[in-house]
């Protein structure tokens, strides 16, 4: 027989059961609620726990749930000046520990969530926010009581792209260098050398020089660049420049000989492209060049103008 049941005259009859004690406290709670008039907290009904409250600034505040010995550490970082909004991606975090030596301080925490929580012992410790190529540090004590620090970080982000005219550039064929200028030096401190059109370059607040290389010859663009902290500064780099096909053909319209080596010239001589093949393609800058080919020990040459957005074939003929 089963824990619970009775036996009166031929019939089972089964004892009721008590509510579980958590159901029995989201009853007692619901008739205080209603006594008092106030609503019934969130998730009092199912027995769950109401959700924490926020601190005016958007952070979670510490819970109670660090092991014993150890205090809990919540973060967040923030765009310095304006609104001074939350930063919600692209966070590294690095939690370095303050020796009594005097030695470096080491790493003992990281994490790449936009609001991380470390349980670590009370002390002294640098707080380092990574935010693409700008950073954070504040230097925090923890007491066994937790904390919950932000870090404010001076910056922003760029987004670049390329055109010809109205036309934009695929991402693979166009890159991006970003430097800081330097007493004027334009090109005075690298900051990336192979940034992607589209790509989120996270920057410190500041200006900036971007070039822009489309293919891998003299298409080149230049321009200046102000990046505002907390916010997306989107530039595209408009360039005038096409891409043609170089081909040694017997005749106009005729089949073109593998094998051949090509160089773009300027009209002064300097050497812009070499290639190799049957019909190498080749982005080029507007303007006036000159097209070498060689083939078995041949040279055959012929002059040649490249106009923005015109993208066509460059025939040498063998003659």
């Amino acid at each position: 027989m089963f824990q619970g049941e009775q036996f009166q005259g031929g019939v089972i009859r089964r004892a009721p059961q008590q509510p579980p004690a958590r159901l029995r406290a989201a009853g007692r709670l619901a008739c205080l609620a209603a006594l008092l008039a106030l609503p019934l907290p969130a998730g009092a009904q199912t027995g769950m726990q109401a959700p924490s409250m926020l601190s005016p600034d958007g952070f979670v505040p510490p819970m109670p749930d660090a092991r014993p010995g150890q205090a809990l550490m919540t973060l967040g970082a923030r765009f310095s000046g304006g609104e001074g909004k939350p930063i919600q991606s692209g966070l590294v975090w690095r939690i370095l520990s303050e020796s009594v030596d005097g030695s470096a301080p080491r790493i003992v925490a990281r994490s790449t969530e936009p609001r991380p929580r470390f349980t670590l012992p009370p002390g002294v410790y640098l707080v380092h926010a990574a935010y693409g190529f700008a950073s954070g540090t504040k230097r925090v004590a923890l007491g066994p009581q937790g904390i919950t620090e932000q870090i404010p970080i001076s910056a922003g982000a760029l987004s670049l792209a390329g055109s010809i005219g109205e036309t934009p550039i695929p991402a693979g064929q166009i890159k991006f260098s970003v430097f800081v200028p330097l007493q004027g030096n334009s090109e005075g401190r690298l900051i990336t050398a192979s940034a992607k059109a589209g790509e989120l370059i996270r920057l410190p607040e500041g200006a900036y020089h971007v070039v822009s290389t489309y293919g891998d010859s003299n298409a080149i663009q230049r321009a200046d660049i102000r990046v505002e902290a907390g916010q997306v500064t989107q530039a595209t780099l408009h360039h005038r420049a096409a891409q043609v096909t170089l081909k040694l053909v017997a005749g106009p319209g005729g089949e073109a000989f593998a094998g051949t080596a090509f160089s773009v010239l300027t009209p002064g001589g300097d050497i812009i492209r070499e290639a190799i093949g049957a019909f190498p393609q080749v982005i080029l800058a507007e303007g006036d060049y000159v097209l070498i080919a060689r083939q078995e020990g041949q040279v055959f040459s012929q002059e040649f103008k490249v106009e923005s957005g015109r993208d066509r074939d460059i025939e040498v003929i063998a003659r």
